[in-house]
């Protein structure tokens, strides 16, 4: 049966759908366009059915193809693998893991303690970022935890954690705000308007006209700033539930009004069909969908009255 397998064919075929281009297939693997096509013709044919669309903007793939890129990705993975496990110096038993500066910063720097308990051979390689890594083009990253949005067709998501929004500040600065209009601290993150709503929507929860008139308003550009100044002392913060958890858990931070938030989105955990396999990203991936298990945010969610 493996004698009949056109295994060079299969590789050409898993570059050309990963990459979704036969040009930089190619490229990837130092042979020309022309034969990266002619490749796949062949697995084509031997296959009898159509693996790729041909468009005038490039190739996609077709839900036979999607399978196979499925199984062909994960299996030449499983290769890999089995071919380091058998070198004389044994791969380093690195998971990269890409996600935004402040998930890294508040949430998942803090809690790699115990990942390194339970698996003390691994080591978590963090890529820090606002720009969004194709896990099926970028063979380098394992694992990516992103935020908002639905599951990215081809990709698998094997834990979510939900956030709703609630206003945190010191003790001092929570009792202060019961008795006058505080600061309140802003972010511009993703999409100001979006923030600015969600505020509006929490006073509104709350019955507060803190955005009336001309509001004192700080901003920063980062979640994690606009925790720390609130934690400094400089106002109010609208702030995610997932991100403040730890600063409320040391006692930095206290919730204003703690039965009154409003809905937010959710982090996706992702990782491409295959790489699931990869023991330290296995070992990383059962670790993190325990922590988001233990993470849940069971607060009541409240909405403006209408």
């Amino acid at each position: 049966m493996f004698a009949r397998l056109p295994l060079n064919a299969l590789r050409t075929f898993e570059a050309a759908a990963r990459l979704r281009s036969f040009k930089l297939a190619a490229q990837e693997l130092h042979v020309t366009p022309t034969a990266v096509s002619h490749q796949i013709r062949t697995l084509e044919h031997h296959l009898g059915v159509a693996l790729f669309q041909r468009e005038a903007r490039g190739v996609t793939l077709t839900a036979p193809g999607a399978r196979l890129l499925e199984t062909v990705h994960g299996a030449l993975l499983d290769i890999g693998q089995a071919m380091d496990a058998l070198r004389p110096r044994p791969g380093t038993g690195v998971v990269t893991v890409t996600t935004t500066h402040s998930f890294a910063a508040l949430w998942l720097v803090p809690r790699l303690g115990r990942f390194y308990q339970e698996h003390p051979g691994c080591e978590v390689r963090l890529d820090a970022t606002e720009r969004v890594v194709d896990l099926l083009q970028d063979a380098s990253v394992d694992v990516a935890i992103r935020y908002g949005g639905n599951e990215p067709p081809g990709l698998l998501a094997p834990a979510a954690l939900a956030e709703s929004f609630g206003v945190y500040g010191t003790p001092a600065a929570v009792r202060a705000a019961a008795k006058a209009r505080p600061t309140l601290i802003s972010v511009q993150w993703r999409d100001s308007t979006l923030y600015e709503q969600g505020w509006r929507q929490w006073c509104a929860a709350a019955g507060l006209r803190w955005l009336g008139g001309r509001p004192s308003m700080r901003h920063y550009e980062e979640e994690h700033y606009a925790l720390q100044a609130a934690i400094a002392g400089q106002g109010l913060v609208l702030a995610s539930s997932v991100m403040v958890s730890d600063a409320v858990g040391a006692g930095l931070l206290r919730p204003f009004k703690p039965g009154v938030r409003v809905p937010g989105d959710r982090y996706i955990v992702l990782c491409a069909p295959g790489r699931e396999r990869h023991p330290p990203a296995r070992a990383f991936l059962a670790w993190i969908e325990r922590e988001f298990a233990g993470a849940r945010d069971d607060e009541p969610v409240s909405r403006p009255a209408r």
